[in-house]
């Protein structure tokens, strides 16, 4: 599979891409409506930021008890619904005068159900396609992630000048129950990819399994951290310009999906190995520059620039999917998401303490530090691995191991 033709002539693609970008859409949406509802109400950078990130820190529930699922549950009738109960507690997040503490109750369920959602939606991606159209694949559903976001966040503060935020979450609401149908009327039913029942035990034992082995450990760090860190920068932007927050989403989306554009598409297979490392420096580093507390049009370019370098999560998966078999595709993707997300939303807790102790942009600052040296040393490490061969017959092995 060498191009974006063959990837929508694949049967069930579009549909599941569309499906896809509706869902993408109202969590933007979503998440600046609520953000901006919260700072609103309590004038508080870490409350905001823990409301717009905190679902991802119930994924680490998820990912201990939910994740076998992934694999074990039929994936047409699960996004489905996982799309309806997002429609359903975006709706009650819509409710008026709801208090602070109710919003973070149902942010957490949000979170928990959403961890399940990351392994079933990329495990059915890898059904989809073949094995080596998964790459470009998850490229173009990257790209979609970054135009949605640029568009849900430009419409999302457009619509917050005119409405209510209460109004642009029943919005919201509206996209993910559309989601949710499309992907009832445009995917077939498919058997799961495992036999046997989801359960907690289960969940420990897969997990346990792709943790044993060192190059895939050093993958999902890889994953996880600097890209979270990074993350806690953003969730700062309605503190930090709280006029202005929307058009930042918009510019850090755009400059993800150049980055997805170029790592997906046009550089060469075997140079991508080789990038991760300065993508990953590429997205902290412009962040340093914030500590200067640069005026709008200088931040937005800043955003772009950093927001590249999400690029580097292609290379990582790829080198995922290579150190993992088939069968365990969907829970090692779904591990992937889940810990990124909790991720995420430890660090949007962490920038936003920090901020309430100094300024958004002394946050920012600190936060891109920290990804920086983490990538630095997950660096280090993973050349004292051994070449990327040996990796891959690492973690075979560690996966046929009983």
């Amino acid at each position: 599979m060498r191009s974006y033709r063959d990837l929508f002539r694949t049967p069930e693609f579009t549909p599941f891409f569309l499906a896809s970008a509706a869902h993408t859409a109202a969590q933007t949406i979503g998440a600046l409506a609520l953000g901006t509802l919260v700072y609103r109400t309590t004038d508080s950078p870490l409350l905001s930021a823990v409301s717009m990130f905190g679902p991802q820190l119930a994924q680490v529930l998820g990912a201990t008890f939910l994740l076998s699922g992934a694999d074990r549950l039929p994936p047409r009738s699960t996004l489905a619904g996982i799309g309806l109960a997002f429609a359903a507690g975006t709706a009650v997040l819509a409710l008026p005068g709801l208090p602070v503490a109710a919003v973070f109750g149902v942010v957490l369920v949000q979170g928990l159900i959403a961890s399940l959602g990351g392994g079933v939606r990329w495990g059915l991606l890898n059904e989809i396609l073949s094995k080596d159209g998964y790459l470009l694949g998850r490229s173009v559903f990257n790209m979609l992630s970054g135009l949605m976001q640029v568009a849900g966040f430009a419409t999302g503060g457009a619509l917050l000048t005119v409405l209510s935020p209460q109004a642009c979450l029943l919005i919201s609401a509206a996209l993910y129950a559309t989601a949710a149908l499309g992907t009832r009327l445009g995917l077939t039913a498919r058997p799961p990819r495992s036999s046997g029942r989801p359960s907690v035990a289960a969940t420990w034992r897969t997990n346990a399994l792709l943790w044993s082995s060192r190059p895939r450990r050093l993958t999902y760090l890889g994953l996880w951290l600097p890209n979270g860190l990074v993350v806690g920068c953003e969730s700062l932007y309605v503190s930090y310009d709280p006029h202005a927050a929307g058009a930042l989403f918009a510019c850090g989306a755009l400059g993800m999906f150049a980055g997805d554009v170029t790592v997906g598409r046009l550089v060469p297979a075997a140079l991508r190995p080789r990038l991760a490392t300065p993508l990953l420096l590429l997205l902290a580093t412009p962040y340093l520059l914030f500590a200067l507390h640069p005026a709008l049009p200088w931040s937005a370019a800043l955003a772009v620039i950093a927001s590249a370098g999400f690029g580097a999560s292609l290379v990582q998966q790829e080198r995922l999917m290579a150190l993992t078999p088939d069968e365990l595709s969907g829970h090692a993707l779904g591990l992937h998401s889940a810990g990124m997300l909790t991720m995420q939303g430890v660090a949007a807790a962490l920038a936003g303490s920090v901020a309430q102790l100094t300024s958004p942009a002394a946050a920012m600052t600190c936060m891109a530090a920290a990804s920086a040296v983490v990538t630095a040393t997950l660096a280090w490490a993973w050349r004292r691995t051994g070449s990327p061969a040996e990796g891959r017959a690492a973690g075979r092995t560690a996966v046929s191991r009983p």
